[in-house]
């Protein structure tokens, strides 16, 4: 199938004529109207109490577990911030020199959505969960990703 929902013939991609397209319409279709969004919220943001952070992870894990379930999932996570972060150059070498004013720790998720409203609609979902106002950035459009 072509961008706009048309089959290819199978000749012009090379295959004998009667062969399935390479791909579906559907996949086109999903990688050319969706968007990633990262949802994110810094460490300091989260004020909470033991209990409330126990019950914060549970809420949020369940709002990944919906959005695994919706089909919109890429990635969450938290940065492990005992971890110190380092400075990778071109060459291999590593320094604990990280960039001025670089810092970045929290929570994040990376859904894949149709909208800005579709991202504000999980990143209130994930705000509640984690008791904390979420940050909402969009990722540039990639073909290859």
């Amino acid at each position: 199938f072509n961008v706009v929902g048309r089959p290819v013939q199978a000749s012009r991609l090379g295959k004998p004529p009667g062969a399935r397209p390479l791909v579906s319409i559907e996949t086109v279709t999903h990688h050319r109207i969706m968007t990633k969004y990262l949802i994110s919220f810094p460490s300091e943001a989260m004020v909470v109490t033991d209990e409330q952070l126990a019950a914060a992870g549970v809420d949020s894990r369940a709002v990944i577990e919906e959005a695994k379930a919706a089909g919109v999932y890429v990635f969450a996570g938290g940065i492990n911030e005992p971890v110190a972060p380092v400075l990778v150059s071109a060459d291999g070498s590593v320094s604990g020199q990280i960039y001025p004013g670089s810092r970045l720790n929290g929570g994040f998720a990376v859904l894949e959505l149709p909208s800005r409203e579709e991202a504000v609609k999980w990143a209130a979902k994930l705000a509640r969960a984690c008791r904390c106002a979420q940050e909402l950035r969009e990722f540039m459009y990639d073909p290859a990703s």
